[in-house]
């Protein structure tokens, strides 16, 4: 859903994508390299994202990814099944 998220603003290649998530996070998330690629290939092999080689901004070949339209799609489904996870969390919360 992270990784998602962090495309729904507009291609990035994988190093940018790990940054933006750590970023946003105020450093308390990470996103290893080991997790992130095959999560990207997966979300390829779905249909979540489509990939391009391009030039990084520290001038190198990257694999740049963007959110295809089933992935926005997922992005929706997945973020809904969150708020109501978070809002479950609440409520056993409350009564603990």
């Amino acid at each position: 859903m992270l990784v998602l998220r962090t495309l729904a603003r507009g291609p990035l290649h994988g190093y940018a994508i790990a940054k933006k998530i750590k970023e946003a996070a105020e450093d308390d998330l990470g996103i290893e390299d080991g997790s992130l690629y095959p999560a990207l290939n997966r979300m390829l092999v779905k249909g979540w994202v489509s990939a391009e080689w391009g030039i990084s901004e520290s001038n190198r070949k990257a694999r740049f990814y963007s959110l295809t339209p089933l992935g926005r799609k997922q992005l929706q489904a997945e973020s809904k099944e969150f708020d109501r996870l978070i809002r479950a969390i609440q409520l056993v919360m409350r009564i603990v």
